[in-house]
């Protein structure tokens, strides 16, 4: 994905993950309890830290946060599997290999954590076959998606807003935000087909909060 300002977001998430080892640190201290591993798998590509908390809203236990293994959206029919995703040799978020599944910017937030979780897919595929973010535009304010990990647990999103952004502009917001809130972002192609740089015109924007 054609998304600006990898160095501002490293920084910000950087910065984040700092403050995140201090609280960790004071939260194993007064608790006395062990201390947490976080894996994050080895075929990445970004050097963009992830952003764990040791606190998550609505009784999400951070015990329960792992990988997402499958997304479901209710309301444009899709039920898709989950794969990792990290960035391209140019320094893009990569895509899914073939057009049926989602990926998870892996090196970035987990659904369920504080931060923002990201994931794409395709739409438009060749020779018109279908993909599975075709009808990503359709999604309306309040719908929700559906997040399985892989301890079995299902966190739900609500669609807050929708946006279109061009490939070069700055879109840093997708990737990094400091409210407290635990979201999941989706990304897709949209717009008219460039043959030369064989993509999209255009990428549009699912930004989601967690259900209240």
């Amino acid at each position: 994905m054609y998304i600006k300002s990898i160095i501002v977001i490293l920084k910000r998430l950087l910065k984040q993950k700092s403050i995140l080892v201090i609280l960790i640190v004071v939260v194993i201290s007064i608790a006395t309890i062990s201390v947490f591993s976080i894996k994050n798998s080895n075929d990445s590509l970004l050097p963009i830290a992830s952003t764990i908390s040791p606190v998550t809203p609505n009784k999400i236990e951070l015990s329960n946060i792992t990988h997402p293994v499958r997304i479901k959206i209710p309301s444009i029919k899709v039920d898709a599997s989950i794969e990792n995703v990290g960035l391209t040799k140019n320094g893009l978020m990569d895509s899914p290999i073939g057009p049926d599944t989602v990926g998870w910017f892996h090196l970035g937030t987990m659904p369920g954590e504080i931060g923002s979780a990201v994931m794409d897919g395709h739409s438009g595929w060749v020779n018109n076959q279908p993909a599975v973010f075709d009808d990503l535009y359709k999604l309306k304010k309040g719908d929700e998606i559906q997040v399985e990990n892989s301890n079995g647990v299902t966190i739900t999103f609500v669609v807050r807003e929708i946006k279109k952004y061009s490939p070069k502009a700055d879109a840093s917001n997708v990737f990094y935000s400091d409210d407290g809130g635990v979201h999941l972002n989706l990304i897709t192609c949209t717009g008219f087909w460039n043959t030369i740089l064989k993509s999209r015109s255009q990428r549009l924007i699912v930004f989601t909060d967690l259900k209240k």
